[in-house]
């Protein structure tokens, strides 16, 4: 398999666009979300897309070739949720592996498809390792703040079992994305670093962090700059932001991590900020014209999109990013 670094310094590589949003062009059921596995499950499982790596399979697969299509290089498995902690919501923590597992081997067989097509660009999988559910840095109680529903040990043991499952899947790579509470993503990268230590891998590490308002910081109170150095320590293969923001609003903490941190640095934005109905307004052309900044001033190596984003987003963005040389620390 070619080697994500080596590919780095020479061009571009384009992440994929919002999973969700592409699910729920599908209008699925609970029938869908149940699948024969979960049809007598206790609750309802309807919104769970994680579950949907075992129960529609072939739906995932489908939004995964559409975003290779539209010339991503890297795809990122529906596995977002995928730890214990997100899917006890569902009374589902025994089925994680499996969501894990099964994502993973979905996104990689097609991108196996895609790079035998094309020898010349080949496709990357990333496992998707999101926030959870709860924080470790913060209290859910307004007249409780030093009271925590989780503990560290507990989203080191939640996120070990997922990325236990995405690397027997066979991804490429991890992704700790949407990090919203910086020691939940520490928990997350020393999980990381026990499963790999056990299993004798190296797989590269992809960090991203969500800037929750117009001050910069994330939602447990970190500028940039201290974000970059909390988590710089992991060594990745990337540090950058996702979601919440769109590409303008970005744009100057993006600067902040292409100045403080010795790695590569994405980007995947939302597709603008949601409307009144939560829907995403900005169209490709538009985003891609907020993108051409990132990419004039060489503050990105990785770009794609986050909610709201569609392969036709990601096409956009792909075809003004190949006309690009990256700048690397």
């Amino acid at each position: 398999m070619a080697n994500i670094r080596d590919i780095l310094k020479e061009r571009i590589l384009v992440l994929d666009g919002a999973m969700g949003t592409m699910i729920q062009r599908h209008q699925l059921t609970e029938e869908d979300f149940r699948g024969e596995r979960f049809k007598n499950h206790s609750c309802s499982l309807k919104g769970n897309n994680d579950l949907l790596s075992i129960t529609r399979p072939d739906i995932i697969k489908s939004i995964h070739a559409e975003y290779y299509a539209a010339g991503a290089d890297i795809a990122e498995t529906n596995s977002f949720g995928g730890t214990w902690v997100a899917q006890d919501d569902y009374e589902l923590a025994s089925a994680v592996y499996d969501i894990n597992y099964q994502a993973a081997k979905i996104a990689r067989e097609v991108a196996d498809e895609f790079t035998a097509k094309e020898p010349n660009k080949p496709r990357f999988v990333a496992g998707s390792m999101g926030p959870t559910t709860k924080l470790a840095s913060m209290s859910p109680d307004v007249n409780d703040p030093g009271f925590r529903n989780i503990s560290f040990d507990e989203l080191v043991d939640t996120f070990k079992e997922q990325a236990k499952g995405l690397i027997e899947g066979g991804v490429d790579l991890l992704l700790v994305e949407t990090i919203t509470d910086t020691l939940n993503a520490k928990a997350a990268l020393f999980a990381i670093d026990e499963i790999q230590l056990e299993k004798g891998t190296d797989l590269p590490v992809m960090i991203s962090g969500t800037i929750t308002d117009a001050s910069g910081r994330t939602l447990s109170g970190q500028n940039t700059e201290a974000f970059v150095i909390s988590v710089e320590h992991a060594k990745p293969l990337s540090i950058g932001l996702n979601c919440a923001l769109g590409a303008e609003a970005l744009r100057p903490y993006l600067k902040t991590i292409r100045e403080k941190s010795n790695c590569f640095v994405s980007a995947h934005p939302n597709a603008g900020l949601p409307n009144e109905m939560g829907a995403y307004d900005e169209s490709p052309e538009f985003m891609a014209k907020q993108i051409k900044v990132f990419l004039d001033e060489g503050l990105v190596n990785i770009v794609g999109g986050c909610c709201g984003t569609t392969p036709a987003h990601i096409k956009a963005i792909a075809d003004l990013a190949s006309t690009y040389t990256p700048k690397n620390n």
